[in-house]
């Protein structure tokens, strides 16, 4: 099952760089990196963790995905759309 959602991120201000990343439909799930390429692999990776718990839950109530244009940006940010492949069920092979 695939699941895609948008992710803000944020330049960090210090001067070593990286960003921050949060999800605004998958609550309190965030990610930093201390570059771009990093923060885009520890948010999919935040948000692989994050939909895994809710699909364990007795009953999944996935969150309604947000347009990019709903999403208000903080100051220097950007939006991606970060895609999650869960399997569901074991490989038969």
């Amino acid at each position: 099952m695939t699941f895609t959602y948008p992710a803000v991120f944020v330049p960090h201000d210090n001067h070593d760089g990286g960003y921050h990343v949060f999800f605004p439909d998958l609550e309190l799930c965030e990610a930093d990196g201390p570059d771009l390429e990093d923060a885009l692999e520890h948010a999919r990776e935040a948000a692989y963790d994050w939909i895994t718990v809710e699909l364990e839950e007795d009953e999944v109530l996935m969150p309604e995905v947000s347009s990019h244009e709903d999403i208000r940006l903080p100051e220097g940010g950007f939006i991606r759309s970060i895609m999650v492949t869960v399997k569901l069920l074991p490989d038969n092979d």
